[in-house]
């Protein structure tokens, strides 16, 4: 707040402190206290590792070469298309939950200034987060003998500026085209298959599973981009060309100027439209009786299938588990050996869906807006509990059952008996949730990361033992 208070209320950079501000919260809150000192030592960890790598470096002549060039476009490739990802993330949170915007607009200060602090609030989100990776092995191979390479932060801030506009244009596009009602569940699919663009990218460009920037290096290279030109410019200015590194920090600020003024109005209406809560259709009581169940557990299991399906972000965590679902089905369906594949695939099946049933029954039990009524009402608590884990088990089955089916192309019977332990895994990472869980508003889950680390450890040791059961079933059946 001392910093803040310096600088000129209701300016550019008084505002932008006020999104960084936003920002920093929001990860104090999605952290607990223990789990942030946890991350305090892994990042000193990483420095160390840096400063090992730095001092073996120090001798090593580093220059750009094509190779090195064709390299780093394809880094930066990769990087742009989880940067997007994130931004379109950051923009529908913006727009949708960020809750300050019609005390910002309603102030006296240009409209135009109030979206240009929120997209430079999102470029430097995503900075940050790039930032927290790259400097520690960064300033010191650097700063012991390469200083050239901070050229890489000025590639890094390029990136997040274009991409920052172009999420922001993409979560405008959506709301135009779908309306929104449906702007916020197609915008999360849309930044999942953005996440998981490279990985897609791998298997189309692929007769197998691998790395999706390697996949995007072996295009690059067969077409000589990124050798010379346009395409040269990433990895020149990586290496500290001052050309380069201008003409990519100063196209990327062009861009970033020119999306503010071209969205401006856009975005406005955008957000006026976001803000009316619209319904399919006044009620009239003629269908009320659809929203019941006879008994109890068909009543609460109905209403958190409907609490589930319509969460937005659940959208995301789906889409994004099916995306990186992908390069085992090309594995399982490829000319690949049987001994390994089959193993494989039971393992991630369990994994994958037990972590999935877990996300979802820490959701429908945890997140009660009236966990008061429940505990008061005459009713049988386990009863109540089962059907919200029915629920959450119910909403992951479709998942569950696509890995098992391309087991069963090696095996029926280690098919059967994967399907058997992703059953038991998600069964039990959802009991886990059930019995430590703290119900809370379900508008407190909005930056939801998962359950308590305790959960979580317990959830992972489920899935590794039921893991580990099916695939070496599978492995002694094949």
């Amino acid at each position: 707040m001392a910093r803040a208070s310096l600088l000129p209320p209701g300016s550019f950079p008084w505002l932008v402190a006020h999104e960084i501000r936003q920002t920093m919260r929001g990860m104090r809150a999605r952290t607990g206290t223990r789990t942030r000192w946890l991350g305090y030592a892994l990042l000193a960890g990483y420095v160390a590792i840096g400063c090992f790598v730095g001092w073996a470096l120090r001798d090593v002549p580093f220059s750009y070469s094509p190779i090195a060039g064709t390299i780093i476009l394809a880094v930066a490739v990769g990087m742009f298309a989880f940067m997007v990802a994130q931004a379109v993330l950051g923009s529908q949170h913006t727009l949708y939950e960020a809750g300050d915007l019609d005390l910002l607009l309603s102030a006296p200060m240009p409209e135009r200034t109030v979206l240009a602090a929120k997209l430079t609030g999102i470029a430097g989100a995503i900075v940050t987060t790039y930032l927290f990776l790259l400097l520690p092995i960064l300033v010191p191979v650097a700063v012991l003998g390469h200083p050239a390479l901070f050229g890489a932060v000025g590639l890094l801030l390029a990136l997040a500026l274009v991409a920052a506009c172009t999420g922001l244009a993409i979560t405008l596009a959506v709301a135009k085209l779908v309306g929104p009602r449906a702007a916020r569940t197609v915008g999360q699919v849309t930044a999942a298959l953005l996440g998981g663009a490279l990985f897609l990218f791998g298997q189309y460009t692929s007769n197998g599973p691998r790395s999706g920037r390697a996949a995007i290096f072996d295009w690059l290279r067969h077409r000589h981009l990124g050798e010379s030109g346009i395409g040269a410019l990433p990895g020149k200015a990586a290496f500290g060309d001052p050309l380069a590194i201008l003409l990519l920090c100063g196209g990327g600020v062009a861009l970033f100027v020119a999306t503010g003024i071209a969205f401006e109005r856009w975005f406005l209406s955008s957000y006026q439209m976001a803000s009316v809560r619209l319904s399919r259709a006044a009620p009239t009581g003629k269908a009320i009786g659809r929203k019941f169940r006879d008994g109890l557990f068909g009543t609460i299991f109905a209403k958190e299938v409907r609490l589930l399906l319509r969460d937005p972000a659940l959208a995301f965590q789906v889409v994004l588990r099916v995306v990186y679902l992908a390069p085992l089905l090309f594995l399982a369906f490829g000319r690949h050996s049987a001994v390994l594949v089959a193993p494989t695939l039971a393992f991630a099946s369990v994994l994958v869906i037990g972590q999935l049933a877990g996300s979802f029954a820490w959701l429908a039990i945890s997140a009660e807006d009236t966990p008061d009524l429940l505990t008061v009402a005459p009713v049988d608590k386990g009863e109540v509990s089962r059907a919200k884990l029915a629920a959450a088990l119910a909403m992951a089955a479709p998942l569950g059952v696509i890995l098992p089916v391309a087991v069963a192309t090696y095996t029926i019977p280690g098919a059967l008996v994967t399907l058997a332990m992703t059953a038991m895994a998600g069964v039990a990472a959802g009991y886990i949730e059930l019995k430590l869980a703290k119900p809370m508003p379900r508008k407190s889950f909005n930056q939801r990361r998962g359950g308590g680390a305790i959960a979580a450890i317990l959830s992972i040791l489920v899935a590794l033992v039921f893991g580990g059961i099916a695939s070496g079933t599978v492995y002694l059946l094949g």
